[in-house]
């Protein structure tokens, strides 16, 4: 199966905020945070879709700041009936190379102390543990912020 990245449309707001209730318990965006992320410039909403049938496989959610070095993963998303077909290292390899284009030093994602599935996936995409974010989440759980760090010799 075929999938194409692009930047998501103000329309598709619903159909991302279906997914993140998919996929998440509680920390979720809502509607009208997805459409004010997708106008707003320095928020980037990467879709990766099925190219033949157009339908969402997930999203990543990445922000920027003007005179920062380092580009936030805020959010990312994989809808239950893709996972496992490579579309988390298709959104991961996209990230980079927009972050790398950009000269960014890396990037940077916060997430729970406890996922260790997702810090496991991290780690397998070259983060590491920077720090430990005490009491960071809505519910008082702890989290961790990781970065990957481009080599120089990428820029």
């Amino acid at each position: 199966m075929n999938f194409q990245i692009r930047e998501a449309q103000f329309h598709e707001a619903s159909a991302l905020t279906e997914l993140e209730n998919r996929c998440f318990d509680g920390d979720q965006l809502g509607l009208r945070s997805f459409q004010r992320l997708i106008k707003q410039p320095s928020a980037h909403v990467y879709v990766i879709e099925a190219e033949a049938s157009r339908a969402l496989a997930g999203y990543a959610l990445v922000l920027t700041r003007k005179n920062s070095y380092w580009q936030r993963l805020y959010s990312i998303a994989i809808a239950p009936e893709f996972r496992g077909q490579g579309i988390g290292k298709k959104l991961f390899s996209h990230i980079f190379e927009v972050a790398q284009h950009a000269r960014c030093k890396g990037i940077r994602l916060e997430v729970k102390q406890a996922n260790h599935a997702a810090i496991e996936l991290y780690r397998a995409f070259g983060f590491e543990i920077v720090d430990l974010l005490p009491m960071y989440y809505e519910d008082g759980s702890d989290g961790y912020r990781m970065q990957h760090s481009f080599s120089s010799r990428a820029h």
